[in-house]
C-alpha cells in the first residue's frame, strides 16, 4: 500500500477512547560489581531511572503522537503514582481525565531492575479488584458524555480487575449507539464475551490458550501452520467476532476474517532488540488507521510497519509519524 503524508493527516483527525488497566512503569538501570555480604542477591549500583505510562497508558501514548484526540479510562489510586502518571500522560498529550479514582486501591505499578541490559528482578505493586457496580455507573456517565465525540474505543485487558463482562456490555451497546469501532487487546487469564466489537488482536501464546490448543510451533510459513489457521476458526466462532488479528512477532500477523481466507503479513521489523510493548503499538495504529477509514488489511499492514519499528528500540518505546513515513518508503 502506498502510505503518505496525507494519510497522516487523516489519523490526526480521530478521536480514540482507550478503556483498560493502566499501570506506571519504572525502569532502574545500574552496575553490578559485587553480592551483598546479607544475602546472596547482586548489589545494584543505581545510574539511571525513567518513568512511563504502562498498560492501557501504554496504548494511549502509542496515540498520541499520531491524534491529539486521545483519551484514557481506566482505574488510579490516590497516591503519588497516580500524580506521576497523570504528569507523563499529559506531557504526552494524552487526556487523563476520564481515570477514575479508588479511595484504598494503590495505582498498579512495576518497577524493572536491570544491570547490563539484563534484568534482575520486577517489583509489582498491585492490588486486584472487579469494578463495583457505583464505579460502572461513574463509567457509564463519563462514556456517554465521550461517545458522541468518539470514532473508535480500545478496550485494553490485562488481567487486572477493570475489565469485567459488565463493562464489556456496557461499552458494546454505547459503541453500537453512536456506531462506533471497538477493538480488543484481550488477556488469556479473563476470558470474556467479545460478541459486537470490530476485532479481538490477541498474540500468538494468547490465541492458542483462548482456543485451548496447543502450539507445536510447527516448522514453515503461517500461512500452512495447520494449526494456527484453526486457532483463527476457533476464535471467529468463540467470540463471535468478524475479525481476529494474530500478531506473531518475528513472523509477522495473521487476519483471520469471517467468509474470507486467512491472510499473513510478513514482518517489517529489520532488527529485534525488545518486544515489550510491540503489541501495544499494533492495537494503538490499527485502531487509529480503522478509524481513519483503512480498510482492514491496510490497516493491519500500518500496524504491522508500526510494530516493526518498535521492536527495534529498548524499552517500552513507541514511534514517530515520520517513522512510520520512512518505514513505507
Amino acid at each position: 500500500m502506498n502510505f503518505t503524508r496525507n494519510c497522516l493527516g487523516s489519523l490526526a483527525k480521530c478521536r480514540i477512547l482507550v478503556i483498560g488497566d493502566v499501570m506506571l512503569d519504572h525502569f532502574i538501570w545500574g552496575h553490578v560489581r559485587r553480592i551483598s555480604p546479607e544475602a546472596p542477591v547482586p548489589i545494584v549500583e543505581v545510574t539511571r531511572e525513567e518513568f512511563y505510562p504502562g498498560g492501557a497508558a501504554n496504548v494511549a501514548r502509542n496515540i498520541s503522537p499520531f491524534s491529539p484526540h486521545t483519551h484514557l479510562m481506566g482505574r488510579v489510586g490516590k497516591d503519588s503514582a497516580a500524580d506521576r502518571l497523570r504528569d507523563l500522560l499529559i506531557a504526552d498529550k494524552v487526556d487523563p481525565a476520564p481515570l477514575l479514582v479508588h479511595d484504598t486501591l494503590p495505582t498498579i505499578s512495576k518497577a524493572r531492575v536491570s544491570a547490563r541490559q539484563q534484568q534482575i528482578v520486577r517489583v509489582d505493586r498491585e492490588k486486584l479488584l472487579p469494578l463495583t457496580a457505583d464505579e460502572l455507573a461513574e463509567i457509564e456517565k463519563r462514556l456517554r458524555a465521550l461517545a458522541p465525540d468518539l470514532d473508535a474505543i480500545i478496550l485494553e485487558d490485562y488481567g487486572k480487575g477493570f475489565m469485567t463482562t459488565e463493562l464489556m456490555k456496557l461499552v458494546s451497546k454505547i459503541a453500537a449507539e453512536h456506531n462506533l469501532i471497538v477493538t480488543v487487546d484481550p488477556s488469556p487469564r479473563n476470558p470474556l464475551p467479545w460478541s459486537g466489537v470490530t476485532l479481538v488482536k490477541p498474540n500468538r501464546l494468547e490465541a492458542f490458550a483462548a482456543a485451548g490448543l496447543e502450539d507445536h510451533l510447527l516448522p514453515g510459513p503461517p500461512a500452512q501452520n495447520t494449526e494456527l489457521l484453526e486457532v483463527g476458526r476457533v476464535l471467529l466462532e468463540k467470540w463471535a467476532v468478524n475479525s481476529v488479528l494474530v500478531t506473531l512477532g518475528e513472523h509477522g500477523m495473521m487476519l483471520f476474517e469471517r467468509d474470507k481466507a486467512p491472510h499473513h503479513i510478513h514482518t517489517r521489523a529489520r532488527e529485534v532488540y525488545d518486544v515489550s510493548g510491540a503489541g501495544d503499538t499494533a492495537i494503538a495504529l490499527l485502531t487509529l488507521a480503522l478509524a481513519a477509514g483503512f480498510k482492514l488489511q491496510d490497516a493491519a499492514e500500518i500496524a504491522n510497519h508500526a510494530s516493526g519499528i518498535v521492536v527495534g528500540k529498548l524499552g517500552t518505546a513507541t514511534l514517530t509519524p515520520d517513522e512510520l513515513l520512512a518505514a513505507f518508503a
